[in-house]
Parts: structure tokens; sequence; C-alpha cells
């Protein structure tokens, strides 16, 4: 038939596109806008083939084969068949495996059935040579397109340059018209906040039993050591030879006087936040009651509203860190019955109250953010998710408060609509 088809090694096509735009092939380096790069494989296949496109078949790896949160919403699109091969972990590197082999087998499939007279391969492994010889052979033309490479030089392999029937390359002006570096300048996360009680502990002496522990024993001590504080040759030494850096558990058993002068129990200790929100333990302070009633976005959302935000994710959410934290905060504001509630919340930052901060970073996981980084959202994410919340909240307060209902929005180092500072 009178039709041409793409298959695309994702792994390739983004991968050497990392490498020309940032430098390394690392696909977390790069930011893809998949409708308009579908959109310009169509127009650009069915350019150089002068045939109609029949699909685009878009073949990449993910970890157990699960769909990724791009993968749901490539396969969504008109025209566009996603086939997924696994992700694995090997020496601390993600491989692709089985992919090769599907595109192997639609190719060959494709060419016997006599499905189309023209196949573009994006790819450049050299294990796809059998199956271009073999759609060769079925009277299908086959074209090769590469990626510009960075350093100029070839990205493919060479006998498959060499068996195809036509080829071209994607130079940089077609590859940034959907995709771009991310810029690592700048900070996600918001200022830090002076902490006086952080500060007062830090400031205030060691227990005598982590001094105790400490020191090394008398008797193991050298019969002729010179004493504390002084050097070999009698000159005073640099700093405190006895005083050891202080563990967690030294900090949290400190009685650091408060801000009235009131001294913490010691039985503080200290608290961290997870994917399941704040941890407390034993001796800490419990949330204030706002914080602790406030409601969660599953409490605000009808069936309704569920399924639809599936569908949105599935489709428009792109996954990126601040603007899931964003995407989730509309959806908090716009289920609010209390306007109250906001406002609290707001006098609340930096910090998100224990049941919403691990809805969102729940929430976050969805979006493929576990995936690379051993079943676990990265630190920077942890502040990008929370500085895009925080962002929303605050652009939704501000806009109450300023005259008109409306005000500028500040902007982040990235260019990004950043949080607000406290």
């Amino acid at each position: 038939m009178d039709r041409c088809i793409v298959l695309v090694d994702a792994g390739y096509l983004l991968g050497a596109a990392a490498s020309l735009l940032a430098g390394e092939p690392s696909r977390s380096r790069i930011t893809v806008d998949h409708a308009a790069l579908i959109q310009a494989l169509r127009e650009r296949a069915e350019a150089d083939t002068e045939r109609p496109l029949l699909r685009i078949y878009w073949f990449d790896g993910a970890p157990d084969r699960v769909p990724q949160p791009e993968h749901r919403r490539l396969r969504v699109m008109p025209r566009v068949t996603v086939r997924l091969g696994a992700l694995t972990r090997s020496d601390g590197r993600w491989a692709q495996k089985g992919v090769d082999a599907a595109m192997h087998a639609e190719l060959t499939e494709l060419a016997r059935n006599r499905a189309c007279s023209d196949v573009v391969l994006v790819t450049g492994d050299g294990d796809l040579l059998p199956g271009m010889m073999a759609a060769k052979e079925h009277g299908v033309a086959v074209h090769l397109w590469a990626v510009q490479a960075a350093d100029g030089d070839y990205n493919q392999s060479e006998d498959l340059v060499a068996e195809a029937d036509e080829r071209r390359v994607l130079d940089r002006t077609w590859i940034t018209k959907a995709v771009r570096a991310k810029e690592l300048t700048g900070i996600c996360a918001p200022p830090p906040v002076p902490r006086p009680e952080i500060a007062a502990i830090l400031s205030a002496p060691l227990p005598e039993s982590a001094l105790t522990a400490a020191e090394p024993p008398a008797a193991e001590a050298p019969e002729h050591a010179p004493a504390a504080g002084t050097a070999q040759d009698g000159a005073p030494e640099r700093g405190p030879a006895h005083k050891g850096v202080p563990t967690p558990k030294d900090l949290a058993g400190l009685r650091a006087p408060g801000a009235h002068g009131v001294q913490h129990p010691t039985t503080a200790t200290l608290r961290w936040s997870s994917d399941k929100g704040w941890v407390d333990r034993p001796g800490v302070p419990a949330e204030s009651s706002d914080a602790a009633t406030m409601p969660t976005l599953a409490q605000l959302t009808t069936a309704e509203q569920r399924w639809a935000d599936r569908e949105e994710d599935i489709t428009t959410v792109g996954g990126d860190p601040y603007e899931v934290g964003q995407v989730f905060a509309r959806r908090w504001m716009s289920r609010l019955g209390d306007p109250g509630q906001l406002h609290k919340l707001s006098g609340m930052y930096p910090r998100v109250p224990h049941r919403i901060d691990g809805e969102l970073l729940r929430y976050a996981a969805r979006f493929g953010l576990l995936a690379h980084k051993d079943d676990q959202i990265d630190e920077h994410d942890r502040y990008a998710i929370r500085a895009g919340f925080w962002r929303e909240i605050d652009v939704r307060t501000a806009a109450e408060h300023a005259p008109g209902g409306d005000r500028a929005e500040p902007t982040a180092p990235n260019g990004e609509r950043g949080p607000r500072t406290p």
C-alpha cells in the first residue's frame, strides 16, 4: 500500500538529543514536548516519503514493562502505538531489554504483510540490519533517520547506514522544536528560613556522655603525650581536640533553652519528611490542630472528579516535579469549600501539613519519579514538588488580597514561576 510507517527507538532518539543539547545522553537532562515531537515526525515522514502516514510505532523501555507517564500520554495520541520492552539495572546503569527484538519483529511483519510502501527507522542499532534487509526484499523502501551527533561523527551503525535506501539527519534546529535542555542553574526550593531554635541547639555544649565517648581512655594515652590543646612543638592546636561532631542522638538529647528561656525536654528527637509525610517520634510535639484537621485532596474529590483527574494526568500533565506540585495544589484549592482553610494553610508555610504532604508525594510517585532513583524520590525533586505546591497557594492567596484581584507573578531563577520567599 502507498503509505508510510515510522518506527522510533525512543532510547536512541532522546538519548542522542540529550547528548546534542545537554552534553550527556541522560534523558533526565531534557524536557520533551511529546505532542510536538510526534507532529514533527509525521510531517517530516510524509514530506520525505511523499506518502500519507499510517502509524508511528514508539519503542521504549520501562521498569517491569509498566507504562510511565510519557508512555500513557503517547499511546492515546492519534496514529501512535507504544511498544514497551524491559528496563533493567546492571552495574549501576539502566539498559533496555527486548526493544530491538520488538522493532525487528514489527518491521518484518509489516513488510511481509505489505502494510506500507515506505518505512522510516529512527534508530542507530546495528541489530536491526537483518530486519532492514528483509523489508527491502519485500519491496519496502527503508528510510533511515539519524539525530545529529554531538561530536560531529556517526551515532549509528555503519552497516545500517550503508543498507538504507534513503538517509536523513535530524539536526539541532529540528530537534529543538520539541526538545530542550533543562536549566540546572537556580534551585526550585524556597530560600531557607532562619531557625533560632536550631542555632541554639547547635551552639549548646554536648552532653557529658558524648564528650566522654569522644575522649580516648586515659590508659591508652601515650606516656609523654602533650596536653590537650597543645601541639608537639608547644604551639596551641587549632580547635579543641576533645570535642567530636554531634550525632543526631546527641542533638536530640540536648537541653537547649527555647524562645522564652524554657528548656526543651531531654526526650526530644529529630523529625524528617518522607513519602508518608512528616515522621514524628516520641517526645516531639504534634502539629497544630489546624494542620491536623486540614482536609486532603482525596476527601475533597468525588468519583467523577477522580476519573477526570486520571484522564488529565494521562493526557496533559508532563510529570515535571514542579508542575506536579502545581497541579496538586490547583485541584486542592478548587475543591476547598471553606476559604478560611486556604488562609490557614498559607500561614503554615513552608511546612506542608503531614497528611497533605504525604498525599502530595504519593501523587508525584505516579509520574515515574521513582523509576530511576532506587524507588525513592530524589531530594531535589521533593523540593521542586513542594515549591510548585506553595507557588500555586501563593498565587491564589495573593490574588485575593491584591487590588483588583490580580498581581504580577515573580519568577524562579530558572525562569519558571518560582516559590514565594518567606
